[in-house]
């Protein structure tokens, strides 16, 4: 092998290895700055690794937002299968109520979430696919097929 051969397969192997280390360590960064969203019945079932920063989506259910001391504000999550309490501390969004589409990012504690990000929209073309898919089908399964005598009515 000649030495201008020998120098161009080194400069090939180089940027070769500088481009895969840049890549593996795109790969690493992204992996730990990814937050999963998982919806109440998700979350009861265990699906949440332990100790795992995630989102919560679902819809705010009625008459479940206690506000406590100074900005303290707690409320359930549902996503018609499952409920979870979320306690924030913080400002709201302007468009946070009661029935309507909400995300939440922080991690479980003791049993309930505690949020360090709350994002809501006032309409459903917010709701994520995910937690879309997942109220549509808890709503098919709740809901009574009706009987033949009310068929007949």
């Amino acid at each position: 092998m000649t030495p201008t051969r020998k120098r161009r397969l080194m400069l090939v192997g180089l940027i070769l290895l500088a481009v895969g280390t840049a890549t593996a360590l795109t790969v690493l960064a992204l992996q730990q700055n990814m937050t999963y969203l998982y919806t109440p019945s998700e979350i009861i079932a265990g699906k949440v690794p332990a100790g795992a920063r995630f989102r919560i989506g679902g819809m705010v259910k009625e008459h479940s937002v206690e506000r406590g001391q100074s900005l303290t504000v707690g409320f359930v999550v549902t996503d018609g299968d499952g409920d979870m309490r979320v306690e924030y501390e913080g400002i709201l969004p302007d468009l946070f109520r009661e029935k309507q589409s909400v995300i939440a990012t922080g991690e479980m504690h003791d049993g309930h979430f505690v949020a360090t990000e709350v994002l809501a929209k006032h309409d459903e073309n917010y709701v994520p696919r995910d937690v879309a898919e997942a109220m549509q089908k808890a709503h098919r399964k709740h809901s009574v097929p009706e009987t033949a005598d009310q068929q007949a009515q």
